[in-house]
């Protein structure tokens, strides 16, 4: 349950617009609801500051719909990973209000315009990591972050990167999502005054090893200010960033 969504109960009780009863029932799932494949947390937004995600991959269809039916009545603002085409399809026959990010694979749910504030930067190095880098830039946004994007600027076309240095120079915090060796977030960690924060991708040749090769180079990048998550966690990525974002 968000935080103003608390109040606003509580404030309803105390006025008597809602019996005690009712809130209650309301209140009684709170620190999360156990449906039995899953313990929806409706509790983790009063202690964070974010709702749960739900992590889509691994679930069943009926499975992520009951979830989501469950955070929709406590969060204005709702987002879903790893999400196929086939299970928007029928959640959105659920809720019409959901979007889908064909590319970073996400369903958000906005209620209300959510207030975004500094700048996140989310930087792709080719065109193949743009799934990862969506997830990172939708992550961000949802969490409260103005995002922009900038893709295809890997290093072999340095020039390209170059080219952006002053809002590189502007950014509150930079998510920069490469496969292959993995350099970019070196260079960006040289040319930016704020933290940023490394994502592998799984996209590359053999002795790229599925990741595990720009992992090591951006876990060995001499760049002070660069942080790294796992291989393809836009998501990761992209909360660390607005998380930063925020506190600045």
């Amino acid at each position: 349950m968000e935080i103003d969504k608390l109040e606003q109960l509580l404030n309803q009780f105390k006025n008597g617009e809602v019996d005690l009863p009712s809130t209650l029932s309301t209140l009684k799932q709170l620190p999360f609801e156990d449906m039995g494949f899953a313990k929806v947390d409706h509790h983790r937004a009063l202690r964070t500051g974010y709702p749960e995600v739900v992590f889509c991959q691994g679930k069943t269809h009926e499975q992520v719909e009951k979830i989501f039916q469950s955070l929709e009545k406590q969060n204005d603002h709702i987002l879903m990973t790893r999400a196929e085409p086939e299970l928007f399809q029928r959640l959105e026959k659920v809720d019409s209000r959901l979007i889908y990010n064909k590319l970073g694979r996400t369903i958000t749910l906005n209620k209300t315009e959510k207030k975004t504030t500094g700048l996140v930067l989310v930087i792709s190095a080719g065109t193949a990591d743009i799934p990862v880098a969506e997830e990172a830039a939708e992550t961000a946004s949802i969490s409260g972050a103005h995002v922009e994007r900038i893709y295809d600027a890997g290093v072999a076309g340095i020039h390209r990167l170059l080219a952006h240095t002053e809002k590189i120079q502007q950014a509150r915090a930079i998510v920069c999502v490469a496969g292959m060796e993995g350099a970019l977030p070196s260079v960006v960690g040289g040319l930016a005054q704020c933290p940023v924060i490394g994502v592998p991708t799984s996209i590359g040749y053999g002795s790229h090893l599925n990741g595990m090769a720009p992992l090591l180079t951006m876990l060995n990048s001499c760049a002070p200010n660069i942080t790294v998550v796992n291989i393809d966690n836009g998501f990761g990525g992209g909360f660390s960033a607005a998380l930063i974002n925020a506190d600045r």
